[in-house]
């Protein structure tokens, strides 16, 4: 989501917790492989993201050059092709890391939501809404970046969720996703500025591609860049850096922000991918991101696999039963997340007793989830840094 969260919520009932924390003596000796496994696994879920991120750009481009009903179905499933890996890239925040920490902040420009749709385009209540509807404005990549979220965190212009909706358009369907027509980038088609409307995906594609490349480049091996400085920091520092971004993602961010704020209102204007209807991907890659953290492996989309020494291992050489338990509850916390039944929308809908209540079982799930891996970092004796 757009706001950063520099206190890390879930992590404050730990500041008391933790002694005079770790030590390269004090903690298992296999802790630096497991940061050393995980560097690695950062860097190849952001190859995989930058790859497939560049066929939803290769995707784009063939519909701005042939707006059909065959190439907007085509780049539509390029950019559900394009969320999965990205999804699993969402462990790796939370800790001030080169996906949100400075100098750039880029999180905010490649994944923010919710989105004020009509802050981009047309909505139904307004044909002459957005950005591409206003001549007076600019729509290159600097202007689009300066733009995002001026007026409130909603105002949305760029990144992943701005693509969705330029794809999809409004999801006014109970059943199903956005259904914008391929003849609103057609020159004389529907709507209007369709110029304007094929420049803006232009730019805004391109954006996203050159953000999580600079994202993905801080992870470059054998480089004077934040994976060297991550590498060569301690081995409790790196720890607990790896361990917020679980800890976070579970709780905090998919728990809560996804999945608690969009059963309370029962409303898909607050579901994570409301325009495609992708949310049920959402929440399964992000626990996917969890369980290749914790076990020290990711499937590439190759198919190839690369691990090492996990952070389980590291916890079972000091606790084996709490490391089974860890290990045990993300399972059932996948398999929750599979037992979604999409749309998402329709899962949360006020009147679906059933659909709801296989969501308050994720969240649960998810919760008891963080309070294991709240467990892990008591047990290894990880701080947070005064001023975190």
């Amino acid at each position: 989501m757009q706001k950063r969260t520099p206190l890390l919520l879930p992590l404050l009932i730990l500041v008391t917790a933790c002694g005079d924390g770790a030590t390269a003596d004090s903690l298992p000796g296999n802790a630096a492989a497991a940061v050393t496994t995980y560097a690695a696994l950062v860097r190849a879920t952001y190859d995989d993201t930058v790859a497939a991120t560049e066929e939803l750009q290769d995707a784009v481009d063939a519909l701005l050059a042939a707006p059909t009903e065959a190439t907007l179905a085509a780049a539509r499933q390029a950019w559900r092709d394009a969320r999965e890996p990205y999804l699993q890239s969402e462990v790796f925040r939370f800790y001030d890391g080169p996906i949100d920490g400075p100098p750039d902040y880029l999180e905010g420009r490649i994944n923010a939501w919710p989105m004020d749709e009509n802050y981009v385009d047309y909505v139904e209540s307004d044909a002459a809404a957005g950005i591409i509807n206003d001549d007076a404005r600019e729509i290159s990549a600097d202007a689009l970046a300066s733009l995002n979220a001026v007026g409130g965190d909603a105002n949305v212009s760029t990144g992943y969720h701005a693509v969705e909706f330029l794809l999809w358009g409004q999801d006014r369907s109970a059943t199903g996703p956005g259904d914008r027509p391929h003849t609103d980038f057609l020159d004389g088609g529907t709507a209007q500025h369709q110029a304007r409307r094929r420049q803006y995906l232009q730019v805004v594609t391109d954006l996203l591609v050159a953000d999580l490349t600079a994202v993905r480049d801080r992870w470059a091996p054998d480089a004077a860049n934040y994976r060297a400085d991550f590498e060569a920091a301690s081995p409790a520092e790196g720890l607990r850096r790896v361990l917020t971004g679980m800890i976070t993602l579970s709780g905090f961010e998919t728990g809560g922000e996804r999945l608690q704020a969009a059963l309370d209102s029962g409303s898909q204007e607050d579901e994570h991918s409301c325009f495609s209807d992708n949310t049920h991907r959402d929440m399964i890659q992000d626990i996917q991101g969890v369980q290749n953290v914790w076990r020290g492996a990711y499937t590439r989309r190759d198919a190839s696999v690369v691990s090492g020494v996990g952070v389980r291992e590291v916890v079972a050489a000091a606790d084996p039963d709490l490391a089974a338990a860890v290990d045990a509850k993300i399972d059932a916390s996948l398999a929750l997340a599979n037992a979604l039944v999409a749309p998402f929308d329709q899962e949360i809908a006020l009147s679906n007793t059933a659909g709801r209540q296989r969501v308050q079982a994720l969240i649960v799930s998810l919760h008891e989830q963080e309070g294991l891996l709240q467990d892990v970092f008591r047990l290894l004796a990880l701080q947070i840094p005064v001023g975190e």
